[in-house]
């Protein structure tokens, strides 16, 4: 047997560091993971500041005031592969995150710290520049402090322990501007920075509010405003109606699962706490929690596409470090990949009734809001058809017993009996077109005799009315327009009736509801005003 020799074999830096750049960050993920080193080192404070100088140049700084590092930590820190956390239950996982998450966006990346109140700050720095042009793992150390970094760290650590993150050269936040200093860049900027508030008040809610005992108290301020938590499942107006605490086979460790079901719209206390709880299709899902921090939100893992008839569910997945390994967390700890039983354990049984509940509520507050929104939409079409009535002319209809639907119907072709929906006007005047929600059958619609006038009930619970009349309802000229065909076919039937034909119509209506049943399944769902948020 040949003798295996054993080559060390270091990698380049330059491509390394470069490769490193594309690990899959984005800019609200990247910061999370920097924040998480704060937490990680028991800061109470952490301090994120954006701001671009006079021309257009970004930088970030993170500042907390937590344990901070002598020269030695520095250097382990600045690692690539920094050495394991003695807390298996740290935020910080990997020993990439500060390093990856920051050269996702920057091309120089410094590290600031002092350990005590006492100690000089110290700097370590990783540029991108430096090490390709020297073609080696350069990391730069330095006693004289960035000036900014130094007086951040001393407003956030005030005679103690802290550290600053420092990104420079920052030239992958925003897409090149013709004018950096320009309205559109300090647009594009304000707005980045607005993703990035909403980010930490979801990921960090259990440590931001101070009433949640399930986590440490962190201050966290972005350009000098605080940031609010802001919790999903908005406990204390939602329902909890199911929760589990399995274990996981193998791990002796377990999970806990709870399903909420949310308030519809018109059911919060008031329009500033509906439109806090950004009701959306796009936030519903699992939110999975790691020790407490957000790690993945508002998706289905593949389980159920979003709809809206899923709007107000949202359920949270809460584990700890020990499950790491079972749910293959990623490097970003943004995701988790769960076996193949818990993924349908999930999906087929504990999901299960809170998604039909969820169904059912959502059904019904928009059934109502859809009543609400067609009470006067059919006006117009009342008003056209009451001007024409006269010289439209037809079949004359008499009502012979109102209990029963009998009527008397006289056309062309002779006199006949049959039964029509006897109904009274709902308000003055609708009484050739009425909006109703008990059409016989679940049919579109039906020939009806309102107050002697020959009339038409359509179905506002029908899919064609929810998907293309109530998209329209704001549009007269619609309306009257899909009123009037369905009214002139109603009246068109009463016209050319006979014992024979009365039963062949009502299967053509049978067979109408169903092909637009069919026709409409396709069509996106209407944006009934129920939304705060745009997801």
């Amino acid at each position: 047997m040949s003798d295996v020799e054993s080559i060390v074999s270091i990698p380049d830096p330059g491509r390394t560091m470069e490769g490193l750049r594309d690990t899959g960050y984005n800019f609200e993920t990247a910061v999370a993971d920097l924040v998480d080193n704060s937490i990680a080192a028991e800061a109470t404070k952490v301090d994120i500041q954006v701001a671009r100088d006079f021309r257009g140049n970004i930088r970030l700084l993170i500042s907390d005031n937590g344990v901070g590092m002598d020269k030695e930590g520095l250097i382990q820190a600045m690692q690539y592969g920094s050495p394991r956390r003695p807390d298996p239950a740290s935020l910080g996982k990997f020993g990439l995150g500060l390093k990856t998450a920051s050269t996702a966006f920057c091309r120089r990346l410094s590290l600031i710290s002092r350990p005590f109140g006492d100690a000089s700050a110290l700097m370590a720095t990783w540029d991108l520049d430096h090490v390709i042009d020297n073609h080696e793992w350069l990391l730069q150390m330095s006693d004289e402090a960035d000036d900014e970094g130094l007086e951040k760290l001393n407003e956030v650590a005030p005679a103690g322990s802290g550290t600053v993150v420092l990104w420079d050269k920052v030239d992958r936040l925003l897409k090149n501007y013709q004018d950096p200093t320009g309205a559109p860049a300090r647009k594009a900027l304000e707005k980045r920075c607005g993703e990035l508030r909403e980010h930490i008040a979801m990921t960090y809610q259990r440590f931001l509010d101070r009433s949640d005992k399930r986590a440490q108290d962190v201050e966290i301020k972005l350009n000098g405003e605080p940031v609010a938590a802001w919790d999903p499942f908005q406990k204390g107006l939602s329902e909890l109606v199911a929760e589990d605490s399995p274990s996981v086979e193998g791990s002796g460790a377990g999970f806990q699962v709870r399903a909420y079901i949310l308030p519809r719209r018109e059911e919060f206390p008031d329009d500033e706490q509906a439109k806090a709880a950004k009701l959306s299709s796009g936030r519903q899902g699992l939110y999975i929690y790691r020790e407490e921090r957000l790690i993945h939100a508002a998706d289905w893992l593949g389980m159920f596409q979003k709809e809206p008839h899923s709007t107000l569910l949202r359920v949270e997945f809460s584990f700890d470090h020990k499950l790491d390994d079972a749910f293959h967390l990623d490097i970003k700890k943004s995701q988790i990949i769960l076996n193949e039983d818990l993924w349908s354990w999930l999906k087929d049984q504990f999901l299960t009734a809170p998604r039909r509940e969820a169904d059912r509520r959502y059904r019904q507050g928009k059934k109502k809001e859809v009543s609400k929104r067609a009470k006067d939409a059919h006006d117009a079409s009342n008003n056209s058809i009451r001007n024409k009535e006269a010289e439209l002319g037809g079949a004359q209809v008499n009502v012979n017993n109102p209990d029963t639907g009998e009527v008397t119907v006289t056309n062309e072709r002779g006199t006949f009996q049959t039964t029509l929906k006897i109904s009274s006007a709902t308000k003055p005047g609708e009484v050739f077109v009425q909006p109703a929600d008990d059409v016989a059958d679940g049919l579109l619609f039906e020939p009806a005799m309102i107050e002697q006038h020959k009339a038409v009930r359509i179905n506002t619970q029908h899919p064609y009315y929810h998907k293309v009349y109530v998209p329209n309802l704001s549009s007269s000229v619609t309306v009257q327009g899909m009123d009037s065909l369905i009214w002139a076919l109603c009246s068109a039937e009463l016209t050319a009736t006979t014992d024979k034909t009365a039963e062949a119509f009502k299967d053509m209506r049978y067979e109408v509801t169903r092909i637009l049943r069919k026709l409409v399944e396709g069509l996106p769902e209407p944006d009934t005003g129920g939304d705060d948020d745009a997801a």
